[in-house]
C-alpha cells in the first residue's frame, strides 16, 4: 500500500468521525423529545465552537415557541443570509482568548436566563471553547486581566481541568452559577463534550453543572505551574479571597438550584473514535482504538504513537498489517519557540522524526473543530518519507513551529470551520507490504 493511498484512507476515516460528531443531527433528536405543550416560554441560549450548528437546529425544532435567543460563537462561525437563526441571534466573538464582544454577549445570556420563570424553559447548548466564549469576570477582575490570566494557563501547559478551575472562580456565569441565574425555571443542557471524562461539570467550565472545584484547587493550579505571580493581582487577589471564605463558592452538588436542571451529552470523542473505526474496518483495516482519554505533553506521546508503528510495521504487534491505530483525547504543549503550529502539528512533526524511513506509515492527527492553536489548519499528516522532503524537522520542532514546517510540503489539514467539536482523532496506518 502506497503512502499516498494510506493518507487519503485516513482523511476518509476522519471524516466518517467528523460525521458521528454532527451536533445539529443530535440536537435536534433530543429536542423533538421534549414535552413542550408545559413550557409557557423558551429561551435558547449557549456558547461554543458548535454553536452556529446547534442553534440553527434547536431553531427548527422549536421555531416559534423561542421567546427569545442568544449564543457565543467563535469568530467565523456565524451563519450569514438564509442559513442564519432568525430566532437566535449568533454573537461572534474571541477564542482561544476571551474579548469584549464574549463579555458583551455573556452579559446577554444572563440577562436572558434571569428573567425565566417558574413555567419557562432554558435551553442551554455548549460546545467544546465555550469557556473563553463566555467570559464574565468577576469583580475586581477584569476582561483584559482574565485574558492575560488565560494566556499564562495556555503557555504553561495546564490542562483544560485545571484551566477551567481557575476560569469559573474568576467568572460570574460559570461553574453552576448559570442555573443558579435560571432558577427556577426549568433547564435542559445538552452538551457536545470536549473534554475527557465527559464530565459536564468541565465542559464549559459548567455553567448549568454542580461544581466540586473550589478556589483553592484554582490558587493550587497556578502554584503547580509556578504562575501564581505572574497573574494579574485582581486574579491572585479574588482566589486568595476566596479560599479563605470571604467570597461565596460555586453552587456544589445537592444545591437548590439544579432541582430541574438536566444535562445530557449529546456528542463525545468516543462516539467519534467508533465511526472511525468502523470506516477503518470498512477500507480493509485490523483496527484498535486505544484510548479516547489520552492526554499529556504532545511530543510524548508522539514518540509513543510511533513506537506503536514501528511495532506494527516490524512485529505484527498488537495488530498486524494493514492496521489502523485509533486514539482521542486533548494533548497539552509547552511552548519553548516562537513558531506557529498547534497539538495537533506538533504530535505529527515530533511522530514523523521517529517513524523516518519507515515504509507504509502514515501518521494523522487532527482537531475535530478544524481549528489547531492559533492557525487555519486542523491538524497534519506525515509518513516515512516526509522527513526526506526537509531534513529539518527537529529545528522546526525546536521552534514549536509545526506550521511553518508542513505549509510548504502541503501536509496540512485545511477543513474550515467544522461546527462541531469533540476533541482530537489521531490515527497510525500501516499498510500491507503486499
Amino acid at each position: 500500500m502506497s503512502a499516498g493511498l494510506l493518507r487519503r484512507h485516513a482523511l476518509s476515516i476522519f471524516r466518517a468521525a467528523l460525521a458521528a460528531a454532527d451536533p445539529a443531527e443530535a440536537v435536534t433528536r433530543h429536542l423533538k423529545r421534549l414535552d413542550l405543550a408545559r413550557f409557557r416560554h423558551v429561551y435558547v441560549l449557549g456558547a461554543g465552537k458548535a454553536g452556529s450548528a446547534m442553534a440553527q437546529a434547536a431553531e427548527r425544532v422549536l421555531g416559534r415557541r423561542i421567546a427569545a435567543g442568544f449564543v457565543n460563537v467563535k469568530h467565523g462561525d456565524g451563519m450569514r443570509g438564509r442559513t442564519a437563526p432568525r430566532r437566535i441571534e449568533l454573537n461572534e466573538c474571541g477564542h482561544p482568548v476571551p474579548d469584549a464582544r464574549g463579555t458583551a454577549g455573556a452579559e446577554r445570556i444572563a440577562e436572558i436566563a434571569s428573567r425565566a420563570g417558574s413555567r419557562d424553559l432554558v435551553v442551554w447548548l455548549v460546545s467544546g471553547g465555550a469557556s473563553a466564549l463566555l467570559p464574565f469576570p468577576a469583580a475586581p477582575v477584569t476582561l483584559e486581566e482574565k485574558q492575560a490570566a488565560t494566556r499564562l494557563l495556555l503557555a504553561s501547559g495546564a490542562d483544560i481541568h485545571e484551566i477551567n478551575c481557575v476560569r469559573k472562580h474568576i467568572s460570574r456565569i460559570k461553574g453552576g452559577q448559570l442555573a443558579r441565574m435560571a432558577a427556577p425555571a426549568a433547564v435542559e443542557a445538552l452538551l457536545l463534550s470536549d473534554v475527557i471524562g465527559d464530565d459536564a461539570g468541565v465542559i464549559g467550565s459548567g455553567p448549568t453543572a454542580p461544581d466540586a472545584s473550589t478556589f483553592a484547587g484554582a490558587l493550587a493550579a497556578l502554584d503547580r505551574y509556578g504562575i501564581r505571580e505572574r497573574v494579574p493581582a485582581s486574579v491572585r487577589e479574588r482566589l486568595e479571597r476566596g479560599a479563605a471564605g470571604e467570597i461565596p463558592e460555586t453552587p456544589k452538588p445537592g444545591a437548590a438550584c439544579f432541582r430541574k436542571v438536566r444535562n445530557t451529552i449529546i456528542g463525545s470523542n468516543r462516539l467519534a473514535l467508533g465511526a472511525a473505526e468502523r470506516r477503518a474496518r470498512e477500507l480493509g483495516y485490523r483496527t484498535l482504538v486505544l484510548a479516547s482519554g489520552i492526554q499529556g505533553e504532545t511530543r510524548e506521546i508522539a514518540r509513543m504513537h510511533a513506537a506503536i508503528a514501528r511495532e506494527v510495521a516490524g512485529a505484527g504487534r498488537p495488530v498486524k498489517p494493514p492496521a489502523c491505530i485509533i486514539t482521542g483525547g486533548e494533548t497539552t504543549v509547552t511552548l519553548r519557540g516562537s513558531g506557529l503550529g498547534g497539538r495537533n502539528q506538533e504530535f505529527v512533526l515530533a511522530a514523523a522524526i521517529d517513524i523516518a524511513g519507515l515504509k507504509d506509515v502514515v501518521v494523522f492527527s487532527a482537531g475535530t473543530d478544524g481549528t489547531d492553536g492559533p492557525t487555519n489548519a486542523a491538524g497534519a499528516v506525515a509518513d516515512g518519507n516526509t522527513l526526506r522532503r526537509n531534513p529539518d524537522a527537529r529545528r522546526y520542532l525546536e521552534n514549536n513551529d509545526s506550521y511553518g514546517y508542513f505549509q510548504p510540503l502541503g501536509d496540512l489539514l485545511i477543513t474550515g470551520p467544522t461546527h462541531t467539536n469533540v476533541m482530537d482523532v489521531r490515527m497510525v496506518l500501516v499498510g500491507s507490504k503486499k
